[in-house]
C-alpha cells in the first residue's frame, strides 16, 4: 500500500452507514426539491437517502478537508442542536480545533474583529485569575468577574484559541445554522455540511447527504471528518519539517 493510500480516511461501508441510521431522512412533505438526486426511495412517509451517494460525497469532502488542513488551514466545527453539540465538542477538542456548540453569534465571521475582542477579554480574565491577580478585589467583585467569565465561555469559549477567521467550516444542520452559512458565503469560506432531506445542498460547497438528527449518524460522519483533520495536521507537520 502506498503512502497516499495510507493517508486516506477509510470510508464507512454501506452497512455501517445504514446501522448508524444515516439513510433516514425527513417526512416526505418536508422534502427539499434540490435533495431529489440523493433520495432513493420512501419508507412509510420517510424519505430514504441513497447511501452510495452519501459515501461518494463524504469521500469528496474528506479529501478536500485533508488537503486544506495539510496546507495549514484552520477548520471550525459548528453544531448547536442538542443531538450534535456533545459530538462537535468531543471531536474538536480531540484535535485542538475551534468549535461552536452553544449559539452562533451573529457577526462571528462578518464582524470577526468584534468577536475577537470578546475572545481577548476572556483569555485575559482567565490569565489574570490563574495568576492570582484578583486578590486585590472584593469577594463581590470576584464573584461578578467569575460570572463574566462564565458568560464569555458560553459565547466564545469554544473559539478562544481562534486568532483569525477559519478557512473551512464543518457544520451540522443547514436549517439551524442558516446564519453561519450566510456569513461563510459572504466571507467566501467553503462549508462542509451534513445535509438532510429537508435542506438545499446547493447552499454549501461540500454537502454530505445524511440524517442530521440522529446522534449515531452525527457521530459517524463527524468521526470521519475528525480523522481527515488529524491526517491533515500530521501532513502539515511533516511538510513544515521538510521546509
Amino acid at each position: 500500500m502506498d503512502q497516499k493510500q495510507e493517508n486516506k480516511v477509510k470510508i464507512p461501508s454501506l452497512d455501517e452507514l445504514a446501522e448508524a441510521g444515516v439513510h433516514l431522512g425527513h417526512c416526505s412533505n418536508k422534502r427539499a426539491p434540490e435533495m431529489e438526486p440523493y433520495i432513493c426511495g420512501l419508507k412509510s412517509t420517510i424519505h430514504i437517502i441513497d447511501l452510495e451517494k452519501t459515501a461518494q460525497k463524504l469521500e469528496e469532502a474528506l479529501n478536500f478537508l485533508c488537503q486544506k488542513i495539510s496546507e495549514g488551514a484552520t477548520v471550525l466545527f459548528v453544531g448547536t442542536k442538542p443531538s450534535a453539540k456533545d459530538t462537535i465538542k468531543k471531536y474538536a477538542e480531540a484535535n485542538g480545533i475551534p468549535y461552536i456548540n452553544q449559539h452562533w453569534l451573529g457577526g462571528t465571521l462578518t464582524n470577526f474583529s468584534s468577536i475577537f475582542k470578546l475572545i481577548e477579554n476572556l483569555n485575559k480574565m482567565n490569565q489574570e485569575k490563574e495568576q492570582e491577580k484578583w486578590e486585590k478585589y472584593t469577594k463581590k467583585e470576584r464573584l461578578q468577574m467569575d460570572r463574566e467569565i462564565e458568560r464569555l465561555e458560553r459565547m466564545v469559549g469554544g473559539i478562544k484559541n481562534l486568532n483569525k477567521k477559519p478557512e473551512v467550516i464543518y457544520l451540522i444542520d443547514l436549517q439551524r445554522e442558516k446564519t453561519a452559512i450566510k456569513e461563510a458565503k459572504r466571507c467566501k469560506i467553503p462549508v462542509i455540511a451534513m445535509v438532510d432531506t429537508n435542506s438545499n445542498p446547493n447552499l454549501v460547497n461540500w454537502p454530505i447527504p445524511a440524517n442530521d438528527d440522529a446522534i449515531k449518524s452525527i457521530e459517524l460522519i463527524t468521526k470521519k471528518i475528525s480523522e481527515a483533520v488529524k491526517i491533515g495536521q500530521q501532513n502539515f507537520i511533516k511538510n513544515s519539517e521538510k521546509e
